[in-house]
């Protein structure tokens, strides 16, 4: 690394301006994929939920149902969690992952929606394979939901009890309703 680099601290400015911060408050997750729980859904299977992919200055894209992509609402509230991705690992940077994103919904706005096989989670997969994020092109629900699950970090314990607590009540219940014979040995 050149020695003026370490002196120069403008560049850090300009990569921070380049990429604004993430703004849990104002609802901004800039390069981030965005997720949130499915009522009901997501009450009995923790680990699904609605998924979307945020442009460069974290407006949120949305698969959100039949022929809609909706744009920084999305369809089942606000995200409870994000995985932050790296802008450096899209060749062209910031103006190709909002170009990537933009293509995706416009796709993803002439489709039908799929519970099981086109899906919000498809439309983000979309937007990642159009901007070749991290040189790679599989990118489809089970992988992004795989790397949701590790990557993504809940913005509050509330968001994270907002999506285990009804999983939770169900077990419970499930449990006096079965008479408590699965809990004593």
């Amino acid at each position: 690394m050149h020695p003026d680099l370490y002196n120069n601290t403008n560049w850090i400015e300009e990569d921070m301006a380049l990429h604004p911060s993430i703004d849990i408050k104002n609802v901004k997750y800039p390069f981030c994929v965005v997720w949130t729980p499915i009522p009901l859904l997501t009450w009995l299977f923790p680990f699904v939920g609605h998924m979307g992919i945020c442009t460069s200055t974290g407006i949120i894209r949305d698969f959100a149902g039949p022929f809609y992509v909706g744009e920084d609402n999305m369809g089942f509230g606000n995200p409870v969690k994000y995985w932050q991705l790296d802008p450096k690992k899209v060749a062209g940077g910031a103006s190709i992952w909002d170009q990537a994103i933009s293509e995706a919904a416009d796709v993803y706005k002439t489709r039908m929606h799929s519970l099981f096989f086109d899906n919000c989670h498809s439309m983000v997969a979309l937007a990642l394979n159009k901007m070749n994020y991290d040189n790679k092109q599989n990118w489809g629900m089970i992988v992004l939901a795989k790397n949701s699950l590790i990557y993504s970090h809940y913005i509050s314990w509330g968001a994270w009890f907002k999506t285990y607590i009804p999983f939770f009540i169900l077990v419970v219940i499930a449990c006096f309703i079965l008479g408590g014979s699965y809990i004593s040995p």
